[in-house]
């Protein structure tokens, strides 16, 4: 945040890139557990993971921070990520903004539960994707003034990357997306760079992901 003036910041669409494998739903995991521990509530809606695989990835990234940390209310800080967050698992070919949409306003109606980060991770699929998906998006960001982060897969076959580095086909919504970050896999670690930042230019960032517990950490 403090790298890129702020972050992505409420009503908008950032999108982290990254071969299979190499940690992209470790990275929005982190985030969303960062937000939580900083008051913040969190949506984490999935087309490829079960519920149960997610709490124990959130579980995992949190108990290594509170061993990092030497976290001293453990328990009361596990209880307010279990309040501060809700995940929804869809079908990826059920899967629909009108959907996500019925399910949010149920949350917000019964639970009180309106989350200012939401992390779709397995949808949308921005090579499948037209133009009128991902303005639906933009203006679930913009209605819910809420961050959405969303995820690509890179280096598939016959892929092209503009002059930034971004797939083609996550370019072509260039005016609809206001961050891109890439995590690119290194011999012990892994690199995480800023391809777009907003309206700004992309800063050089000495982050990566430490590929052992998952973790955010600076180099």
């Amino acid at each position: 945040e403090k790298a890129t003036n702020g972050g992505l910041g409420a009503g908008n669409l950032g999108v982290v890139l990254s071969r299979a494998g190499v940690g992209k739903t470790a990275f929005l995991v982190g985030l969303a557990v960062d937000a939580i521990m900083h008051g913040k509530k969190v949506m984490h809606i999935s087309t490829e993971e079960s519920v149960e695989h997610l709490r124990n990835f959130y579980d995992e990234i949190f108990n290594v921070v509170a061993e990092k940390t030497k976290m001293e209310n453990k328990m009361q800080e596990h209880l307010n990520l279990e309040r501060r967050r809700h995940i929804l698992v869809y079908n990826r070919k059920d899967f629909s903004l009108e959907k996500l949409e019925a399910s949010a306003k149920f949350l917000k109606d019964v639970a009180h539960f309106e989350p200012s980060i939401l992390i779709m991770d397995g949808t949308p699929r921005y090579e499948q994707s037209e133009r009128w998906e991902i303005e639906g998006i933009k203006k679930l960001a913009q209605d819910w003034n809420a961050e959405v982060w969303t995820a690509s897969q890179t280096h598939r076959e016959g892929q092209e990357f503009d002059g930034r580095g971004i797939p083609a086909e996550v370019a072509a919504f260039d005016d609809l997306i206001d961050m891109a970050v890439c995590l690119e896999p290194m011999s012990d670690h892994v690199k995480v760079k800023v391809l777009k930042d907003h309206n700004n230019k992309a800063p050089e960032l000495n982050m990566e992901l430490d590929p052992k517990n998952l973790l955010l950490r600076w180099r």
